[in-house]
């Protein structure tokens, strides 16, 4: 198959073409297996076809493979924001909507915090990524590829920088970077709301320092600003609980879903606090395909999966396993370019570093070639794509899981200098 159809302003990290997967491993079209640890980039919690999934989608394809919501409510939409609202562990009523992607969910937040505050200035982070069309660009705190050429985008948008233990940023200096902003280029009356990961993505798996988390809620509280958590990939049982946000000690006022939230099918969501999210006019939210019954059948049955001892005991397995292997790498001198071991939970990355601290992007890019060869799959991430992204399924086989970690460990010391 050709791939000149394809545009090339679409980069691919992996040269293959796959044909088949299940639960943690995939097949490429020449039959080579490979053990994925990138899971669609944080889709796939529960592995490739997690049976439950497959199954409902299967039976909901018998049944009504669509109808638009805001022309006539369908079952499966309706049932899926009943349990989704009920997921949700914060102490206030919840309502939400559903989108198709994470991006458009970001899309739809900045409708909604505009509609309930009348303001339009918002506040991300440095090394944040919300998505990839032209509003969530804006708040994306990294210019190359993803604002290169495309001119002036929508706003106001400012950045600070992102605090936590994995970057070195702390809690005081962002504070002292938000004093400044509030000092120098806007007045606070102005903002309507702050964006943020509670930890980032594809900034390199960096966990949101705790107190300034809850800083930043006592500074909305205290100035009628909303606070949005992008949960879109740090959700659905990646840290070990089923969003990021509660490590934290707050409730955000609105949260974004995606990614893992149906097993694989395409589906999103924003969700926060009920006045806020019916505060537009009637027509202001929803779309044609917005809560496909396919997708939300999916959805239903990834919930089923995702109990809360189910996403404890994942979660703890898979830590304890890439910290344990991590700790003894570090303790053997594996290789010189081993860096922080970054995130929370299943949630980690591995930086690849110089001595002198540096990223080292060209020992990562071999990193990536060698374990693709050897039957492994990985994700870069961070500002200079240094930092490998752990995304394993949450339901991968224990060996499964030793035998990546093996591969792993084998292409650290195979490392050019």
């Amino acid at each position: 198959m050709s791939r000149e159809t394809i545009s090339q302003s679409i980069s691919i990290v992996h040269p293959i073409s796959l044909s088949h997967g299940k639960n943690a491993e995939v097949w490429d079209t020449s039959g080579k297996r490979y053990i994925d640890f990138v899971g669609g980039i944080g889709v796939l919690n529960l592995g490739h076809c997690h049976p439950g999934v497959v199954e409902a989608i299967r039976e909901q394809a018998t049944r009504l493979t669509h109808y638009a919501f805001n022309a006539a409510p369908h079952t499966p939409y309706l049932e899926l924001m009943d349990r989704l609202t009920a997921f949700i562990p914060v102490d206030y009523a919840v309502s939400g909507m559903l989108t198709n992607s994470g991006a458009e969910a970001a899309e739809n937040a900045l409708k909604i915090v505009r509609g309930a505050t009348g303001r339009t200035a918002v506040i991300a982070f440095d090394g944040a990524f919300h998505g990839r069309t032209l509003a969530t660009l804006n708040l994306n705190g990294k210019v190359a590829p993803y604002k290169q050429k495309v001119g002036v985008l929508p706003g106001p948008v400012y950045h600070l920088p992102y605090p936590s233990a994995d970057n070195g940023v702390t809690c005081a200096e962002a504070l002292k970077a938000m004093d400044r902003l509030f000092s120098v280029e806007i007045d606070v009356n102005d903002v309507a709301c702050f964006i943020i990961e509670p930890v980032q993505g594809e900034g390199g798996f960096l966990a949101l320092d705790i107190a300034f988390a809850q800083a930043l809620r006592r500074f909305c509280d205290a100035h009628d600003i909303l606070l949005i958590a992008d949960e879109i990939q740090s959700g659905f049982g990646r840290t070990g609980q089923r969003f990021a946000f509660s490590r934290l000690g707050i409730e955000p006022d609105l949260i974004l879903l995606g990614k893992s939230i149906a097993g694989g099918v395409p589906l999103g969501a924003v969700v926060g606090r009920k006045a806020l999210m019916d505060n537009l006019p009637k027509g202001g939210l929803g779309g044609t395909y917005s809560g496909n019954p396919i997708a939300c059948a999916a959805a239903l049955a990834t919930l089923d999966a995702m109990t809360d001892e189910h996403l404890k005991t994942w979660g703890s397995q898979q830590e304890e396993a890439i910290v344990r292997r991590y700790e003894t790498w570090r303790a053997q001198g594996l290789t010189p370019y081993l860096g922080r071991l970054t995130g929370v939970g299943a949630m980690r990355g591995i930086e690849l570093a110089n001595a002198d601290g540096t990223p080292a992007p060209k020992q990562l890019a071999q990193l990536l070639s060698l374990a693709r060869d050897a039957g492994l799959l990985l994700m870069p991430s961070g500002k200079a794509r240094h930092i490998i992204r752990l995304l394993a399924p949450l339901t991968i086989e224990p060996a499964v899981l030793e035998e990546g970690l093996d591969i792993l460990e084998a292409c650290f010391k195979q490392l050019d200098s």
